[in-house]
């Protein structure tokens, strides 16, 4: 009896940290629910700030369940400096990466040198904006694939941003010694027209020997069609040279059959007449960027939203300092833009996946 009596007295010692421990660990359960689990539509950036609220929650827990455990102040003390000893370790081993990347993405958010959706170049990589992360940013490159780089490794190299103005595209072709200079000028700037281009301008680049470098270049401003613009420049560069007869090959052009001087190396005519090709309709760009665009969109929905939400905001200051007789006229433009805050608000609201049928 006497051993029962000691046992049953030592579990009462443990009845208020079990009871502690059960509704800690229902809590956690119920903030991980509420925060990550009901929310997986959430993309990554979304996301983070909740699994810090997760995880600063989880070590609040573990601390409170620290405290209360029954044992003696000093081995209290001893766990207590055991626990702060690895945290300085980990804390040491890992700051360095950590808080410079956390450091170059406030930075990168401060200069606000870019955006969702912009056009980005970084080292060997070209692509499209789809996400700013504290740590991270991540680009959708041409082939449709998600390159990820470390904001330190943003604010340590160059970044080429293509600015949402427009910018100018261009393209080389080398031609030989006996053509007319002013002819092929003219022609060049006549394909840079027919390809979309505005305030196009010819360069020459260099004077090789064996033939000459031109360059043709043209502001575009539809910066989406980047890549579509770049290749619809230089179909039309072949066709128009081709059109007004001039051959792109340079002087030490070679072929194993013979030709006469006066033959010309350019394809036949097409069936119809056709003088100059036909650019593309549909885009390449809306399938290979189909993220950046989301990013983009969305990034332009808060913009919107924000703006809603300050005219708003202003409104209800203005109906407080004003008259009883401008109450009404205040009160339909207050629930008009009520309406076009919550229709923003829905149409940010991420789509909830379907269920699957059982």
């Amino acid at each position: 009896m006497e051993i029962i009596s000691e046992f049953a007295a030592s579990l009462r010692d443990y009845v208020p940290f079990l009871f502690a421990t059960a509704l800690i660990a229902v809590g956690l359960w119920a903030a991980n629910y509420v925060l990550l689990v009901r929310r997986k539509d959430l993309g990554a950036e979304a996301q983070r700030p909740r699994q810090i609220a997760m995880l600063v929650l989880t070590a609040l827990g573990l601390f409170v369940l620290l405290l209360i455990v029954p044992m003696s102040d000093s081995t209290r003390g001893s766990v207590l400096s055991l626990i702060g000893l690895v945290l300085t370790g980990v804390i040491a081993l890992s700051s360095t990466s950590f808080v410079s990347n956390v450091m170059a993405g406030l930075m990168l958010r401060g200069i606000k040198s870019f955006g969702a959706g912009d056009f980005i170049g970084i080292g060997e990589k070209f692509g499209r904006v789809t996400e700013r992360g504290l740590l991270h940013t991540e680009i959708q490159t041409e082939d449709r694939s998600l390159t990820t780089f470390p904001n330190f490794y943003l604010v340590s190299n160059p970044v080429h941003v293509v600015r949402r103005s427009g910018t100018v595209i261009s393209t080389t072709v080398s031609l030989g010694y006996d053509l007319d200079r002013v002819h092929v000028e003219k022609l060049l700037i006549q394909a840079a027209e027919s390809a979309g281009l505005t305030d196009p301008f010819v360069r020459i680049l260099s004077l090789g020997d064996y033939s000459v470098t031109y360059q043709i270049c043209g502001h575009y401003l539809e910066i989406r069609r980047l890549f579509t613009a770049r290749s619809d420049l230089q179909k039309m560069v072949f066709d128009t040279l081709h059109a007004g007869g001039l051959e792109i090959v340079s002087p030490s052009f070679m072929n194993q059959r013979q030709l006469s001087p006066e033959s010309k190396v350019i394809p036949k005519k097409r069936r119809g007449g056709d003088e100059a090709g036909v650019l593309q309709d549909e885009a390449p760009e809306d399938l290979i960027f189909d993220k950046a665009e989301e990013a983009e969109e969305i990034e332009r929905a808060k913009a919107v939203l924000a703006g809603l939400r300050q005219d708003l905001h202003e409104l209800n200051k203005k109906r407080k300092d004003a008259e009883e007789a401008e109450h009404a006229g205040l009160d339909h433009k207050i629930t008009l833009l009520e309406a076009e805050v919550r229709d923003m608000e829905a149409t940010l609201e991420p789509a909830k996946p379907a269920e699957d049928p059982k």
